[in-house]
């Protein structure tokens, strides 16, 4: 194929200012080295001989906001857990004030200065997204998963739907732990506990040192303590800190929580 289209390009360049006469020799001489149909030996002839267009140039975007801004702009995006232009340019200016209350941001240091914080609080969301395109390819910020799926328990444990019926009275909480490692998983790190009422939206949540269980057990004794209401219930996911027996519908008493029940015995 590519000797083909060499062979085109040469004899193009002949066809083109060829007279008739020449032009019906020529063809000959492309039908018999390549192998084509007359027509199509005309037609690519022909296409091939046609001079090309210039391919127009690009014109480069003018940048409208200063190197400065798209520095500090990357430096927030991070800060914020690596939130979307929709969502950063609402939260822009506590952001900024959060992170200059705290030493993060101080004029004059870092390309921080008001100019720069006068250009973050002008850009819009499509040019917050445009701006932080390459820093999102370079260094995504995404969370890292510690459940396991269980095929056992989503067979066994029906599913709530979006548009299932809550409860009809307060306090059965659905649970979770957040775990505090940033892309990696490797060492020790912090965890959440967060419990949320289906009925409500109550929220309580409890930092504790990790996962273990007697930090678990110590977060839920100190829900049911601080809820000003009674926990009816409690359903997590499947984590296997909580693969206990107590994790659906269970009597909430404190002191339930302070020493893990006894495991179930098979029928």
């Amino acid at each position: 194929m590519a000797s083909r289209a060499e062979i085109t390009a040469k004899y193009a360049r002949a066809y083109r200012a060829a007279s008739k006469v020449d032009k019906t020799r020529l063809l000959d001489e492309v039908v018999a080295v390549t192998g084509w149909s007359r027509d199509n030996a005309r037609r690519r002839l022909a296409q091939t001989a046609k001079p090309r267009a210039a391919k127009p140039v690009k014109r480069q975007r003018s940048r409208k906001y200063s190197y400065e801004a798209l520095v500090v702009l990357q430096s927030v995006w991070a800060f914020s857990g690596g939130q979307c232009g929709k969502y950063l340019a609402i939260a822009m200016p506590a952001l900024l004030e959060a992170l200059e209350r705290h030493g993060e941001l101080v004029e004059g240091k870092g390309r921080y200065w008001p100019g720069v914080r006068g250009e973050l609080l002008q850009m819009s969301a499509a040019t917050i997204d445009r701006y932080l395109g390459p820093a999102r390819a370079r260094d995504p910020l995404r969370g890292k998963s510690t459940t396991k799926p269980s095929p056992l328990l989503r067979s066994s444990i029906s599913i709530r739907r979006a548009g299932d019926e809550v409860e009809e009275v307060p306090g059965f909480f659905e649970g979770d732990t957040v775990a505090h490692c940033g892309p990696t998983l490797k060492g020790e790190f912090a965890r959440t506990l967060n419990l949320t009422c289906m009925r409500t939206g109550w929220v309580f949540t409890r930092s504790m040192r990790n996962n273990a269980h007697v930090h678990v057990l110590a977060a839920l004794g100190r829900a049911i303590e601080m809820i000003p209401f009674e926990v009816t219930g409690l359903d997590f996911d499947n984590g296997s800190e909580v693969h206990q027996p107590w994790r659906h519908r269970l009597g909430c008493r404190p002191q339930d929580f302070l020493h893990p029940l006894p495991p179930l015995q098979e029928e």
